[in-house]
């Protein structure tokens, strides 16, 4: 191999490693089997999540893990393998692949690392399972706002019955 080969697969196992320590979740999927249509319908759902789709050498995948000391993902990465980084939402590659294998039947799940913890297939199928980032923020926010919800319904429940007994005093007067 010429060393400009040589250097340029290096690159790539750099880039790979980067991706992999900055992703929040990588999932690794055998797409074999897909259609074209398929396939680009599974990019566009992950397009639209801001998920980073592409299809490796899983000789590149190994040298990356290895480079970032990741245990155990040579054990899953066997025949054709595309990859998956998420940067914002851990959860929501896993949700996709995970429905997306259901529908289908004819893909699986390989593996996956979460904040730099390899997984095997049940772990990425439980991290699908979890609420979404959005799910989880509205939730939040949602228990955030009740006890002021309360407190307001409380305070003006306050003035509210002065306005009542006062109409009844004037009911009272006035008969």
């Amino acid at each position: 191999m010429s060393k400009e080969i040589i250097n340029e697969k290096k690159l790539i196992v750099d880039e790979l490693a980067e991706k992999m320590k900055k992703a929040q979740a990588v999932i690794f999927y055998d797409y074999i089997g897909l259609t074209v249509a398929e396939a680009t319908e599974l990019r566009n759902q992950f397009r639209a999540k801001d998920i980073e789709y592409k299809v490796i050498k899983n000789t590149m995948l190994k040298r990356a893990a290895d480079a970032l000391e990741y245990d155990k993902v040579d054990d899953y990465l066997k025949g054709p393998t595309a990859v998956a980084f998420s940067y914002d939402d851990p959860v929501a590659p896993a949700k996709i692949l995970s429905d997306f294998v259901k529908k289908l039947k004819k893909t699986q799940i390989k593996s996956g690392i979460l904040n730099g913890k390899v997984m095997d297939v049940k772990g990425v199928e439980s991290l699908a399972t979890l609420p979404s980032r959005e799910e989880l923020l509205s939730k939040m926010l949602g228990s955030l706002n009740a006890p002021i919800t309360g407190l307001v319904m409380a305070l003006s429940g306050v003035p509210r019955n002065l306005v009542y007994a006062l109409n009844a005093v004037k009911n009272v007067k006035e008969n």
